[in-house]
C-alpha cells in the first residue's frame, strides 16, 4: 500500500505558501493506519526503549499507539501552557513562526531512554526543542520516528546526531 498517496495536500495553509500535509485520510483508512503503524514499528527496536513521547498533536495519535502496543509508558510533550504541572519549557522557530513546548518534570528520570515520535518532520525545530527537554530532565533520546519527513526542507540536519526514521519522504 502506498501511503503517501493517501496523504492529501492542502495548500496555504496554515498561512500562504505553505503546502500542508493532512494526514486525517489515513487515520480514516484502518487498512492504511494500521499499515503505517507495522511500518512505524519495524524502524523501532522497543527493548533499547524506556518510554516514548509524542509531540502534540499527532505525534500523541502514532506515539499513543506505539507506547500501548509495545507496554512503554507515554510522555506528551505539548505546547506551552497545556499541561497543568511544573514544566520546562523549550522555545524554537518554525517555518512560519516561533512556538515552546512543555513536558512535566517528572516525565523523564535520568537514564530513560526515549524514543520522540511525531507525524512530520519538516524544519526540525520541534524536535530539536523535544529532544533539548528530554535531555535536560536527564533522559537519552534514543531516536526520533516520524511518519513523514519533508525532505526537501532539511529538517534532518537540526537532528542529525540522533537516529532518524521516516516512513514516507517527500
Amino acid at each position: 500500500m502506498d501511503i503517501s498517496k493517501i496523504v492529501r495536500d492542502i495548500p496555504d495553509f496554515p498561512i500562504k505558501g505553505i503546502v500542508f500535509k493532512d494526514i486525517t485520510p489515513v487515520l480514516s483508512d484502518s487498512e492504511a493506519f494500521n499499515e503505517d503503524i507495522k511500518k512505524m514499528e519495524e524502524q523501532i527496536d522497543f527493548t533499547k526503549v524506556d518510554k516514548i513521547a509524542g509531540i502534540e498533536s499527532r505525534g500523541f495519535i502514532f506515539g499513543g499507539v506505539l507506547a500501548y502496543k509495545h507496554s512503554k509508558s507515554f510522555i506528551p510533550v505539548r505546547k506551552k501552557g497545556k499541561l497543568p504541572y511544573t514544566t520546562p519549557e523549550e522555545t524554537y522557530a518554525l517555518e512560519y513562526g516561533e512556538a515552546t513546548i512543555e513536558i512535566h518534570t517528572d516525565a523523564v528520570n535520568k537514564g530513560d531512554r526515549i524514543l520522540l515520535v511525531d507525524d512530520l518532520l519538516a524544519t526540525g525545530g520541534t524536535m530539536k526543542a523535544a529532544a533539548s527537554l528530554i535531555e535536560r530532565a536527564g533522559g537519552i533520546v534514543q531516536g526520533m520516528l516520524f511518519l513523514i519527513e519533508l525532505d526537501f526542507l532539511n529538517g534532518r540536519k537540526k537532528v542529525e546526531k540522533y537516529k532518524i526514521s521516516s516512513i514516507i519522504h517527500y
